[in-house]
């Protein structure tokens, strides 16, 4: 996350977009997100609860079109 501007082309050639080096990258955030946020040993609900909220975000934008036609609807 801190990589200047000017480094920023170079930094991109670095990356691995194979398959498996994407599949890394996603393997690595969730390890990161779990150890942070649900394997602590004094928890809380900010872990699951930042889980639903982007399981609950991630449906209505995937409905939105049907309720966007709901909406506009004239109900006689």
């Amino acid at each position: 996350m801190e990589v200047k501007l000017g480094e920023l082309p170079g930094w991109i050639q670095m990356q691995d977009f194979t398959p498996k080096g994407i599949a890394g990258t996603f393997q690595k955030g969730y390890y990161w997100y779990y150890s942070k946020y649900i394997n602590v040993k004094k928890g809380c609900v900010a872990g699951i609860s930042m889980v639903l909220a982007a399981y609950m975000l991630f449906n209505y934008c995937h409905s939105y079109k049907e309720l966007k036609h709901e909406w506009l609807c004239k109900y006689h």
